[in-house]
C-alpha cells in the first residue's frame, strides 16, 4: 500500500446544530461528546464555537479511528485550519480529546479578553495579496489567513469594514463578512499569545503518531516545544494555509480527508491539487460511507 493520508481540521464556519449526528452513531464519539465541557449559547459566538468545533473534529476521529487501524491505514500527516491546528494535535495523540476541546474552551476565553473592541472577519477574493494588504492596513485591518495567491481572510475593527469593504470593491475585490467576532491571527490579539504558550506548556505532551503541519509556516512539526510556539504564535500571526497545502502535496499526500464540520478545507485542496483524493465527512451519511471511499482512493 503506497497510500499517504492526510487529516483535515477545519476551523469556525461550518458548525451547524445537527454536526454531530453521524459520530453519535458511534459509542466512543458519543461517550466523548456526552463528557466534553462544551459551553452553551448562540453557535457562532467564538466562546462557543471553538470547543464546539474542536468537539465534533474529535468526535469524528474517534469513530474513524477504529476503522483505519482495521484498514492498516494511519495518517501520515495532519493539518488544521485556525483553531483546527489545535484539534490536529488531538488528532496527531498530543492531547487527550477532553484536554483538547478544554485548551479550545481557553484559547476562545483568551482571544474574547485581548480583543479590545467589535473586532471581526471577512474573506477577500480577486486581488492580489500586496494590494489587500495595503489597503487593509489603511483601515487597521491585516491579512489573518492566505488561502491562495488571491483569496485571504483580513481581520480588524468591525466598524470600519463597510469603508474597507467600499474600497476594496473598488479595487475589484470581491468581499464578504463573515460571522468571526474576533480578529485572529492578526496583531490585534498579540495579547493572547503569551498566556497560551503558558497554559499549553504546562500541559502534558505525549509523542505525536505522526507530524502536525504549522499553520503559520507550513513546517511539520513534530515535538512539544515546537507545538507550543506554533500554536500559540499563530493566535496573532497571518496563517499560510496556501503553503500548507503545497507542503502536502510536496510530501506525497495521495489522500485527504477533512474531519468536519464542513468541506471548505477539502474543496480548496482539491482545488488547488487535484491529483490528491480529497474528501469531506460532510459529503457522507455514515462512517461505512467514509470507509467504503477511502478503501477505493487507496487502491
Amino acid at each position: 500500500m503506497n497510500a499517504r493520508l492526510l487529516l483535515l481540521c477545519p476551523g469556525q464556519g461550518g458548525q451547524h446544530p445537527a454536526m454531530n449526528e453521524m459520530a453519535l452513531r458511534e459509542p466512543a464519539a458519543a461517550d466523548f461528546l456526552a463528557r466534553a465541557p462544551l459551553p452553551a449559547g448562540a453557535l457562532f459566538d467564538n466562546r462557543v464555537a471553538q470547543p464546539a468545533v474542536v468537539a465534533a473534529t474529535l468526535a469524528m476521529w474517534l469513530a474513524l479511528r477504529p476503522r483505519l487501524a482495521a484498514l492498516r491505514l494511519a495518517p501520515a500527516l495532519v493539518a488544521g485550519y485556525s483553531v483546527g491546528e489545535l484539534s490536529a494535535y488531538g488528532v496527531a495523540g498530543a492531547f487527550d480529546p477532553l484536554t483538547v476541546v478544554a485548551l479550545a474552551q481557553r484559547r476562545a476565553a483568551l482571544m474574547d479578553q485581548a480583543a479590545h473592541g467589535a473586532q471581526t472577519l471577512a474573506a477577500v477574493g480577486a486581488l492580489p495579496l500586496a494590494r489587500v494588504a495595503e489597503l487593509a492596513a489603511g483601515h487597521g485591518f491585516a491579512v489573518a489567513i492566505v488561502n491562495g495567491h488571491d483569496s485571504f481572510i483580513i481581520g480588524g475593527p468591525a466598524a470600519r469594514l463597510p469603508d474597507l469593504q467600499a474600497q476594496l470593491e473598488v479595487a475589484g475585490a470581491r468581499v464578504q463578512h463573515l460571522p468571526v467576532t474576533v480578529a485572529a491571527h492578526t496583531p490585534l490579539l498579540a495579547a493572547a499569545v503569551q498566556p497560551f504558550a503558558d497554559l499549553l506548556a504546562a500541559t502534558p505532551f505525549a509523542p505525536l503518531a505522526c507530524p502536525v503541519l504549522s499553520g503559520v509556516d507550513a513546517a511539520p512539526l513534530h515535538g512539544a516545544r515546537q507545538a507550543v510556539d506554533a500554536l500559540s504564535r499563530q493566535l496573532a500571526a497571518t496563517i499560510r494555509w496556501a503553503d500548507c497545502m503545497d507542503a502536502a502535496a510536496e510530501a506525497g499526500i495521495t489522500v485527504a480527508l477533512e474531519l468536519g464540520p464542513g468541506a471548505a478545507l477539502s474543496r480548496m485542496l482539491q482545488a488547488r491539487h487535484p491529483q490528491i483524493a480529497c474528501r469531506s465527512i460532510a459529503e457522507f451519511r455514515s462512517i461505512d460511507g467514509v470507509v467504503k471511499w477511502i478503501e477505493r482512493a487507496i487502491e
